[in-house]
């Protein structure tokens, strides 16, 4: 019997039952644009989200590496934290964090209880009911409440202006790197996508913005202007000085937003996209605080090594077995697959490498495969178990286009897949071969499970 006995059963049972009802709202796949079910949510609670600061996240990759980062920084100058993220890698719990930890099985429970009435009753007012993920932001931001928390760090679920997180008014935005994806629902540009994601920033605030495309930076501003808030730019008021690979992760120089310079920074993870995450998260948290640009100063150096080299980011780059090397990444869009590429014969420099995919149906699958089609000498296909899951048939007739009949193997379960992917890496003589499980947050989640992760 696992620990807690029928206790642990009991509570299982109930996170199980919260996440039935959960399911049978809208997806969050399918939105109405429209924050009028969240701020009568937040109206009817008593406005929770505005009794804690609060830093908002939006961009198309690295939202939730940036978060992490954000909220270890936070926690080292003894501020209590909470983060809201999307999706979950694994549990629905992930996505409500305290102090850095996702909130246990029972305050999860506990909290949608609590809210539950008032979500049926914003649900009889509205003509469309409160979304999935409508109904978690309100948990999140009731959760956040009652801890109480110091700040919140929030990452949008998807674009910002009609996202449910925002509802929140940050004292600091931030933008990470935009891309094509969502692009029915966002626009088909990165300009169009710069707009709607640069929603989230409030009259007066202060917005850190990574390095963007020209549309979705002339996006931004433009919306700076109007809401007479401050940006902050990487590469001008911020940003990287110096990188080197180091074991395990990287080492980095990186310049706040006074110029301050923070030395021989680690971090224990992968890829020149962390570097710029990280420097996105340092300026965040010197906004925060005040310090950098006209009113100088900086954060205590030491505390900041501390804060990142404690960082971690699950299903990012992540080494979840040796001999051979199998690494998990959650890319899945063609702008998170060519980070991961450079990031691979960066960090790792594997003689052979196999490809294990499967995606979900609204993405560019195309765009994703041929990113990867340079570095992968085969691949795997598969399918996760999910309902927004591609099937495994059409997914790998679109491998087959791209890779070739000769590099294409198809394997409808996801440990079925690894398990092959393996066997061909170990067809390396030489060694030096790798494994990578891709395609989707949902696929990599499964995989960790498998390997035996939390």
């Amino acid at each position: 019997m696992r620990p807690g006995g029928e206790a642990a059963d009991g509570v299982d049972a109930e996170l199980r039952a919260v996440e039935l009802e959960l399911s049978k709202r809208w997806p969050e796949n399918k939105i109405e644009p429209s924050l009028d079910r969240i701020a009568a949510l937040m109206d009817i609670l008593g406005q929770p989200q505005r009794s804690y600061p609060s830093i908002h996240i939006t961009g198309t990759n690295g939202k939730t590496s940036t978060a992490r980062m954000i909220e270890r920084l936070l926690g080292s100058f003894e501020l209590r934290t909470g983060r809201y993220t999307s999706p979950h890698v694994e549990s629905v719990t992930e996505r409500i964090s305290l102090d850095g930890a996702p909130i246990d099985v029972e305050k999860f429970v506990e909290t949608f209880r609590d809210i539950e009435p008032y979500v049926r009753m914003v649900d009889a007012t509205q003509p469309i009911a409160l979304s999935f993920f409508e109904v978690l932001t309100g948990m999140a931001y009731a959760c956040f409440a009652d801890a109480p928390v110091d700040v919140a760090v929030v990452e949008v679920g998807m674009g910002g202006t009609w996202d449910a997180t925002n509802v929140i008014d940050a004292v600091v935005s931030v933008i990470t790197p935009i891309g094509l994806d969502h692009t029915d629902r966002l626009g088909d540009t990165t300009g169009k996508i710069g707009k709607e994601k640069a929603g989230i920033i409030k009259p007066g605030a202060l917005a850190v913005v990574s390095q963007q495309p020209l549309d979705a930076a002339e996006s931004i501003l433009r919306r700076a202007v109007e809401v007479d808030a401050t940006v902050a730019r990487e590469g001008m008021e911020f940003g990287v000085i110096r990188r080197e690979v180091a074991v395990g992760g990287q080492l980095v120089t990186l310049r706040g937003l006074g110029g301050h310079e923070y030395e021989d920074v680690f971090i224990p993870l992968h890829g020149a996209y962390q570097a710029h995450n990280a420097a996105l998260a340092l300026a965040a948290v010197e906004a925060f605080f005040g310090v950098g640009g006209a009113s100088g100063g900086a954060l205590d150096e030491e505390k900041v090594r501390a804060a990142f080299s404690g960082v971690s980011s699950p299903g990012r780059l992540e080494v979840v077995r040796r001999s051979p090397t199998v690494i998990l990444d959650a890319a899945h869009n063609p702008h998170g697959a060519e980070a991961a590429v450079s990031a691979l014969g960066e960090a790792f420099g594997f003689t052979k490498l196999v490809g294990v995919i499967a995606t979900s149906g609204d993405k560019d699958v195309s765009g994703l495969l041929e990113a990867y089609e340079p570095v992968l000498a085969e691949v795997v296909i598969t399918q996760n178990s999910t309902h927004r899951a591609m099937p495994v048939d059409k997914l790998a007739a679109l491998a087959v286009e791209i890779f070739g009949e000769d590099r294409v193997q198809v394997e409808p379960r996801l440990d079925d897949a690894i398990e092959a992917a393996i066997t061909l890496a170990e067809e390396e003589d030489l060694g030096g071969a790798g494994v990578l499980v891709t395609g989707s947050v949902i696929t990599v989640g499964e995989a960790r499970l498998l390997f035996g992760r939390k």
